[in-house]
């Protein structure tokens, strides 16, 4: 079986769609690149493996995320219901940033990286969804599994722009500013398209949702639920917190599909920026991913990466040769095809399997 020509960094001869140019988003032949740099790195580095296991932080991370969310519910519905402006300012800076960390969370949750235990990982995440006020951890946990497993791949990934949003937005500046505040209603417009039926988790989560709600709007009024709605719709659209969804797989490079960002945001965003470092290992919690980039630093310096989420979401917004069709996509044949093209010495042979 001969070699991947895209080892050992895994970047593809595709060159990134150029709206104007380009009317379609850049096509793959191969596979996704991270299961197979996975091995590579395994085959050089098999330290990297004393990294895998969880962070039991989390829980209490969560918990103290949302108590002062809902803490500030509390605060602007009940104690100062007058300050409404105050109230919106605060949602967007305050509001906004933890509603992008419970998302942070719930992602890590999907993967069972809170607790040894799935069970305690699918609590975790209904708890980060307390302030969120929408029912959004476990459709977000399938959406996001499926993601993993089928990155790029035409009609499968729930990740990618629809056909639609292409066409609408363009590469007008106002349009896919507009496209980034609404983003909270593109995801779950994209995974509603899927047309799957609801697991029997997803049905939990609305049930929990809804109580959880009601007992918001009983004890901190219509103002307090207001204010997590704003921060919801903020803190996953036009915030600082919200921008890695650009950042993880729209195509800056030629050749590139997923990018990391090591700037301090992710301090408090508990590392959300490591993405081809969490692609390639998705059984490494939050904390230990910088130290695979440690560990690996010749397969993950001389990728592409970002340092700004500011400058991010600077030049998608503005820069011409950035829109939404700037993804690399492939079909499923050429997924299922390349996922065989390549064998690792020491490595049993590479399989369409999930990555949970």
């Amino acid at each position: 079986m001969q070699d991947d020509p895209r080892h050992p960094l895994y970047l593809g001869d595709w060159d990134r769609s150029i709206p104007g140019r380009d009317t379609y988003f850049s096509i793959d032949d191969l596979d996704e690149p991270h299961i197979k740099r996975k091995n590579a790195i395994l085959q050089k580095h098999p330290e990297v493996t004393r990294l895998y296991g969880y962070d039991a932080n989390t829980i209490w991370i969560t918990i103290l995320a949302a108590a002062v969310q809902v803490g500030m519910a509390y605060l602007f519905g009940r104690v100062l219901p007058e300050y409404t402006w105050t109230m919106v300012f605060v949602a967007y800076v305050v509001g906004g940033s933890l509603t992008s960390l419970y998302g942070v969370i719930i992602h890590e949750t999907c993967h069972s990286l809170a607790h040894s235990n799935a069970f305690v990982n699918r609590l975790v995440g209904l708890c980060a969804n307390i302030g969120i006020v929408f029912p959004i951890a476990m459709s977000f946990r399938r959406h996001h599994l499926e993601h993993h497993t089928y990155q790029g791949v035409i009609g499968k990934d729930p990740d990618l722009p629809l056909d639609w949003e292409v066409r609408l937005v363009g590469n007008h500046p106002f349009l896919k500013m507009f496209w980034v505040f609404c983003y909270p209603l593109m995801y779950v417009v994209r995974g509603a398209v899927q047309g799957k039926r609801l697991t029997r988790w997803e049905l939990i989560n609305i049930a929990f949702t809804i109580c959880t709600d009601a007992l918001i709007l009983h004890f901190c009024g219509l103002q307090g639920f207001i204010y997590l709605f704003i921060s919801l719709w903020m803190g996953y659209g036009f915030h600082i917190g919200a921008v890695h969804f650009i950042q993880e797989h729209y195509t800056f490079n030629d050749g590139q599909e997923t990018y990391s960002y090591y700037g301090s945001g992710n301090k408090f965003f508990m590392n959300i920026g490591y993405h081809n470092e969490h692609h390639d290992f998705v059984k490494i919690p939050w904390s230990r991913l910088p130290a695979v980039r440690a560990m690996a630093p010749e397969f993950y310096d001389t990728l592409a990466y970002h340092t700004s989420w500011a400058r991010v979401l600077w030049m998608f917004t503005t820069d011409t040769v950035l829109a939404p069709q700037s993804r690399a996509v492939r079909f499923y044949r050429d997924h299922i095809v390349g996922r065989r093209f390549f064998k690792v010495p020491g490595f049993i042979n590479l399989t369409n399997k999930k990555c949970d």
